[in-house]
């Protein structure tokens, strides 16, 4: 559903992202993990168009994000890392204009903002005006807005940052449901507990670069452990031996993943 074919970004001299080369199937959570400065915000960017690739070619559902915009838009649905809303909008109001930038029709628009109030519970907050919510309630929002017309994608950028314990496992549970009923989730996040809770695929970026693709099983083979932690795995991958080294590139999958489906 989402493919990068030997993808480059580059800033001047410098390789933002370099060679990305993979499929995100349909019906996967992908987590896409790294530290600071890896590349992910620069790979989220370039899938939702605001950047384009140097080199190489992004696919959405088989269009190409650059020269069909408006088809792959029409696939996507997007919560960046910083939620932006309109002010002098209620959250209500907002959700309207979203519907109508998608083109829904009134009665649908109507249906799905009440399924979205009630999914992300916004009820008691979605007719004030968003100037006076808080970041976790405008994250809320723009989740809600992100679903109003049933992407078959959808990427996150630090999707949990500002919720409360509650709504984390809100989110957390409409991503599973969501995913196992066939939507096709790109999700970056720095909370390594959720990519273990919830991913079916984990992408390790350092430097630009994919240094492990494939399952945390196949990730812990790859550490020659089957007990240790998303985190203690992450860990040694991109900071060097805090026990021993992974020998992440012995177990990336086969190659014929990259093709299927």
């Amino acid at each position: 559903m989402i493919q990068f074919d030997q993808v480059q970004r580059c800033f001047g001299q410098t390789k933002a992202v370099d060679g990305l080369d993979f499929k995100v199937l349909a019906g996967e959570l992908f987590a896409y993990l790294g530290p600071n400065g890896a590349g992910k915000t620069t790979t989220i960017k370039m899938i939702v168009g605001l950047l384009r690739p140097t080199s190489g070619r992004i696919t959405l559902g088989g269009y190409d994000v650059v020269k069909q915009r408006r088809e792959a838009n029409r696939l996507l649905g997007y919560v960046p890392d910083q939620p932006f809303v309109y002010e002098k909008l209620s959250g209500r109001e907002f959700l309207k204009f979203v519907a109508d930038m998608h083109g829904l029709d009134t009665r649908v628009a109507f249906d799905r903002l009440e399924r979205e109030i009630d999914t992300f519970e916004l009820s008691s907050f979605v007719d004030d005006l968003t100037e006076s919510y808080s970041h976790g309630m405008k994250q809320r929002l723009i989740f809600a807005a992100a679903m109003l017309h049933d992407p078959a994608v959808l990427v996150l950028d630090e999707p949990m940052v500002g919720l409360d314990p509650r709504s984390c496992r809100l989110v957390k549970d409409l991503l599973r449901q969501r995913a196992d009923e066939g939507m096709t989730i790109f999700m970056s996040t720095h909370t390594l507990s959720v990519a273990e809770e919830i991913a079916d695929v984990i992408g390790i970026l350092q430097n630009g670069c994919l240094h492990f693709l494939g399952t945390l099983d196949e990730l812990r083979k790859g550490a020659s452990s089957q007990h240790r932690t998303l985190e203690q795995l992450y860990l040694g991958l991109t900071d060097g031996p805090i026990n021993d080294q992974i020998d992440a590139t012995a177990e990336l999958p086969p190659e014929s993943r990259k093709d299927a489906g």
